[in-house]
């Protein structure tokens, strides 16, 4: 019986013209014999030889391997298939650098679960049958080419496989060591089958039993094929080799063997090893002397706090997202933290992108005009504490973007399903969509207009932008803007000047049905609205961003667009006698889909939507000072005094949390300054990322050698991870070290400077917390890298010089 057989394989490449490797073909090899494929360059010999090996996948036909067949093959049983049943010699070798030639024969042992002991055992006989017993300790650079070969040779053959493939085994060799190759090859034929794919046709004649000739991706001859007769004449052999064969065992490579891979790289390159080690202790270093230092400096923030919180806005919406409500029943509060000083209040002329996560909604707030008459007199009552009050309007404005050639909704509120699951209904805040405080000096006194040509807007179609510390915009808000590509950055001029929203007035916007149903316009019609008479154009003339002496962490206005409260009288005034409206008003069921109101809360917000109701929903209170925060906030608690829990008014403050108990302040002090110290552990991950990303190339090669002896994608993926789980341990434990170190003159240093003994020490328990953190961290930088290491083509890879 065959132990090789090909039925009708295709290979194609190429997404445009489509390249046919190989066209049809079938072969039928034996269990033993030598074969030659000639053919020239681009006639589809290697692609046929990869095929026959698994490091490539053939697009129709069958391939089998004595009783088995790979027509159904998944992604580990050809990984299993190449470490059991194939042995590669390639044209250079393929020998991992960092290893030594023994450890090169055993590699696709450690694969198949073979013992250490019986590994060694057997790599040492390999290599003595090919003439290497006394070299088993060298590095393949210490070797020549033909020694090289051979240690490919004896790797092939260690695993004990059905089949030999040689790519242009003698095509690096010269003419004598060639013949040595092949007279290996052809002794190994003798029990085995090889198959060699080779340029020299007279080796070929020589040494082969069978001589195959390929072009253009077909069979052209055949000088010993394999016939009919000839096949079923043969008895089958039942015997254990087969019995095993009947179902490959999966491979599967040890931590202990990945560890030990990527230790010895990393050995190879020691001097780049300490150093990102080194770089990746000092993120370390600066968490462990703040651990040491906390007690010591909760004083410092203690005092700190009023100077940094107290300019905060308590605001008031109809919908309170928060991480605590006060114990006073008065208030919610949510403290933010954002400790990456490094590019804060940049120069640069650049509009970035960042992730934020939304607010978790705790209580609903029923504002009444008891309670605006109530905000309204606040100005009166505490001339002396308040700065500003402004107020929020969850009016829907309709508004169009063009931009990147596209015309989309920016859509200004989150939304959500009623119980009927027919229609969205508006809730909460605006999103990325809010109104200036009116008050220009106020809002210059905190804000930065940055970029050239900016100014504050004024009149009812101009618009600015607010960005972070960073220059940065949530990447949901370009999202919303239709810029999809995470990868695009801007100039902060590409908005500056710029139209890209248009406000479309209601009665433009919507069209009613003849069953008195309105509905927004298709997509198709957005660029006609966009251009339309009755729209307003709005001119982007400035771009805000928290001043440096301002507030460390959270901004007063929401980030993403800001507009001037004319705009807001306008869009009111227009709404409320539009049609639309008028028919809402006098309905009771919702214009926009026909489905009746399940609540009356329900409807409510749809006449806010649609102007109906004019009453702001939100309310922001801008304090003067730290004292006049707890003034303002005593008042605002005032009105809830004697209230059901259900017709309280909760207000969201920052500080509230902070003023209402030191002691929680001091327990948060650690992980404040641990925050702004982790800042150098990020970069430090960041580069640790890039280190690895780096290795995955240098390594490519590796990573087709091992897929060729069949390691798994998570195989080498484990390689990597190995490989930062060792420099994050590295990196820990001389970050812990130093710090230790360090205590000794931050102690003395304290100690002369307030009076203050031993103030800094870092305890084990701390210690070793931070080593394992810093291994998570640099694992969890180097799970891309190690995911792209994985995800590569053994063929491309292994071309790769």
């Amino acid at each position: 019986m065959p132990k090789l057989k090909l039925t009708d394989i295709m290979k194609t490449y190429g997404n445009g013209e489509v390249v046919h490797a190989l066209n049809g073909i079938s072969i039928e090899f034996r269990e033993s014999e030598l074969v030659c494929i000639l053919g020239p360059s681009g006639c589809g010999k290697t692609t046929l030889l990869n095929i026959i090996g698994g490091l490539d996948r053939y697009d129709s036909g069958e391939l089998e391997l004595g009783n088995i067949s790979t027509k159904k093959f998944k992604g580990s049983d050809w990984d299993a298939y190449r470490n059991q049943s194939i042995g590669f010699v390639f044209q250079n070798y393929n020998l991992i650098g960092h290893q030594s030639v023994l450890q090169n024969v055993e590699i696709a042992m450690t694969l198949s679960g073979v013992s250490a002991n019986e590994r060694k055992r057997r790599a040492k006989e390999a290599l003595e049958s090919v003439g290497l017993a006394d070299q088993i300790h060298k590095k393949p650079n210490q070797l020549s080419g033909g020694q090289m070969q051979r240690v490919a040779i004896a790797r092939a053959l260690v695993n004990n496989p059905d089949i030999i493939l040689a790519d242009e085994p003698t095509g690096a060799l010269d003419s004598h060591t060639s013949i040595q190759v092949m007279e290996i090859l052809k002794e190994i034929a003798e029990d085995k089958l090889v198959i060699m794919v080779t340029h020299n046709a007279e080796l070929a004649e020589q040494y082969s039993s069978r001589i195959i000739r390929i072009l253009d991706g077909e069979l052209q001859s055949d000088t010993n094929p394999v016939f009919k007769d000839e096949a079923s004449a043969e008895k089958p052999k039942i015997n254990e080799q087969e019995k095993k064969k009947e179902k490959l065992k999966k491979t599967s490579m040890s931590l202990i063997t990945a560890t030990n891979l990527s230790f010895k790289n990393l050995l190879s390159k020691k001097w780049r090893t300490v150093i990102t080690a080194f770089a990746g202790s000092v993120g370390i270093i600066g968490v462990a002397l703040v651990l040491a230092l906390s007690s010591g400096l909760s004083s410092y923030i203690s005092q700190m706090q009023s100077d940094t919180l107290s300019g905060y806005p308590i605001t008031i919406t109809e919908t309170t997202g928060s991480a605590q409500v006060s114990s006073n029943g008065g208030g919610a509060s949510a403290v933010f933290s954002d400790d990456d000083e490094e590019g804060k209040f940049t120069e640069d002329n650049i509009l970035y992108r960042y992730h934020n996560a939304e607010n978790t909604v705790l209580h609903t707030n029923v504002l009444t005009q008891e309670y605006f008459d109530y905000i309204a007199n606040i100005s009166n009552e505490l001339s002396d504490a308040v700065n500003v009050v402004s107020y929020i309007s969850n009016i829907e404005m309709n508004l169009l973007v063009n931009t990147e050639d596209s015309y989309v909704k920016f859509e200004t509120s989150k939304t959500t399903k009623n119980n009927t699951n027919m229609e969205t209904i508006r809730e909460g805040s605006s999103f990325y969509w809010s109104e200036l405080p009116d008050s220009e000096e106020f809002i210059l006194s905190i804000y930065d207009l940055i970029g050239e040509g900016s100014r504050l807007p004024s009149a009812k179609n101009e618009i600015a932008i607010v960005v972070n510390e960073y220059n940065q915009l949530d990447e949901a808000f370009f999202e919303k803007l239709g810029m999809k590509e995470s990868d695009d950055t801007y100039k902060l001029t590409d908005f500056i000047g710029k139209s890209i929203l248009s406000v479309i007035p209601n009665d433009s916007f919507y069209k009613k049905d003849e069953n008195g149903v309105f509905a927004p316009p298709p997509i198709s019609e957005y660029e006609d609205l966009y251009n339309d008479e009755g729209a307003i154009p709005l001119i982007i003339t400035g771009i805000l961003r928290i001043k440096e002496s301002a507030s460390s962490s959270v901004g007063y206005l929401d980030e993403g667009f800001v507009y001037t409260s004319a705009l807001t009288d306008y869009v009111s005034e227009n709404a409320q006698n539009s049609e639309i409206a008028l028919a809402q008003q006098n309905s009771d069921y919702d214009v926009l889909n026909g489905a009746d109101f399940i609540s009356d809360s329900i409807k409510e917000q749809r006449l806010t939507s649609l102007g109906v109701i004019t009453t702001p929903t939100g309310i922001s209170i801008y304090p003067k000072d730290f004292a006049g925060k707890d003034s303002i906030t005593e008042y605002l608690d005032a009105y809830n005094n004697g209230k059901a829990e259900e017709d309280q008014v909760l207000y969201t403050d920052v500080s509230e949390v902070i003023g209402n108990t030191i002691s929680t302040v001091l327990n948060t002090v650690t992980y404040v300054l641990i925050g702004f110290a982790a800042i150098s552990l990020f970069v430090s991950t960041i580069m640790i990322a890039i280190i690895t990303y780096v290795s995955v190339m240098e390594r490519t090669k590796e990573i087709g050698i091992l897929r060729s002896v069949g390691a798994r994608k998570i195989d080498i993926s484990r390689i990597f991870n190995a490989e930062t789980l060792i420099i994050g341990f590295i990196a820990g434990t001389l970050g812990v070290a130093i710090s230790y170190l360090l205590t000794i003159p931050i102690n003395s240093i304290i100690a002369d400077l307030v009076g203050i003994e031993g103030i800094a020490a870092l305890s084990p328990v701390h210690g070793i917390l931070l080593v394992l953190g810093s291994m998570g961290l640099t694992l969890i930088a180097g799970l891309v890298p190690a995911f792209m290491a994985s995800k590569k083509d053994p063929v491309i890879a292994l071309r790769t010089e």
